[in-house]
């Protein structure tokens, strides 16, 4: 069977529903993983993903369950790929991987200094420097559909929203055909980034969304993203901090509420960030009534 177009999924008029894990450090947590592939499996999503780690330090686990899915799933995968840490015939190594599993569907990132998503950028010397280039050399490789990264709440090495707005029209000019966004926290800082980019090209971009179940998470995932979580998110989860089940109940609350507000509002769909766990993920999805039947 073809592997399916995400961009033909996206303009579908039921909003998609994609699911994004990160690539197990061990046996143990790979079969943890392969569980949670597994229950997400049966609600049908459109297409799932695997990141890399930072520095491309699970690459090889990334690639290998990334084949995996396309071999043995019913699922579209959509493979991650990075400039960190890896030179031009390095990349070309793992597309050609990726082409041989099947797999056509790439999402073209340059990625997070290793060791501190904050740091300087350090190109590899025989690397290249931004997605944009990673696109285009995909491009030239074979009939891929080429995804980016889109960053609602501005990027953190970006001046400001204009900058990346610019940056996205130079990824869909080099041949990018939609984009899925960091986690978002802040319904309008989606809407205000897909507007400011409509404006200007036909890319459709995919929130990315991720229940927080504890507060330890609220630390990470600032880090992850280089800017603060909206206070309204914080403090609601801080208000119930004594209570684990109630910061996970108000937090999958919240996500459920953001992603209501952004499917009203025309967003494409969903791509929920799991944290390889599927519970949490799955009860936003029924509280949004997505059922296959109903998309």
């Amino acid at each position: 069977m073809a592997p399916r177009s995400i961009p033909g999924l996206l303009a579908a008029e039921r909003p998609s529903v994609s699911f994004e894990f990160f690539p197990p450090k061990d046996d143990a947590s790979e079969a943890a993983l392969w569980d949670a592939i597994r229950r997400l499996e049966r609600v049908r999503p459109d297409f799932v993903s695997v990141t890399y780690g930072a520095g491309g330090s699970t690459q090889d686990r990334t690639v290998r369950v990334t084949e995996r899915i396309a071999r043995e799933t019913t699922l579209t995968p959509l493979a991650h790929l990075t400039c960190v840490g890896a030179s031009v015939e390095d990349i070309r190594r793992v597309i050609g991987q990726y082409a041989a599993a099947g797999v056509r569907n790439i999402l073209a990132l340059r990625g997070d200094p290793p060791g501190d998503p904050g740091g300087e950028w350090v190109a590899h010397p025989e690397g290249l420097n931004h997605a944009t280039d990673l696109v285009a050399l995909i491009r030239t490789l074979g009939d891929f559909t080429i995804g980016v990264a889109a960053f609602p709440d501005v990027h953190p090495a970006s001046p400001n929203l204009d900058h990346d707005v610019e940056v996205m029209i130079k990824k869909a000019d080099a041949g990018a055909s939609f984009a899925v966004t960091q986690m978002v926290f802040d319904a309008d800082s989606y809407l205000r980034l897909r507007d400011r980019v409509a404006e200007h090209r036909d890319l459709p971009i995919t929130p990315g969304l991720m229940p927080v179940t504890n507060l330890r998470q609220i630390t990470r995932m600032t880090e992850l993203m280089g800017t603060p979580l909206p206070a309204a998110v914080v403090d609601r989860l801080q208000a119930v901090s004594e209570d684990p089940a109630a910061v996970r109940a108000v937090g999958v609350e919240i996500a459920t509420e953001i992603a209501q507000r952004m499917l009203a509002e025309g967003a494409p769909g969903l791509h929920f960030i799991t944290m390889n766990r599927s519970t949490a993920t799955l009860e936003v999805y029924e509280n949004l009534g997505l059922s296959a039947g109903a998309r």
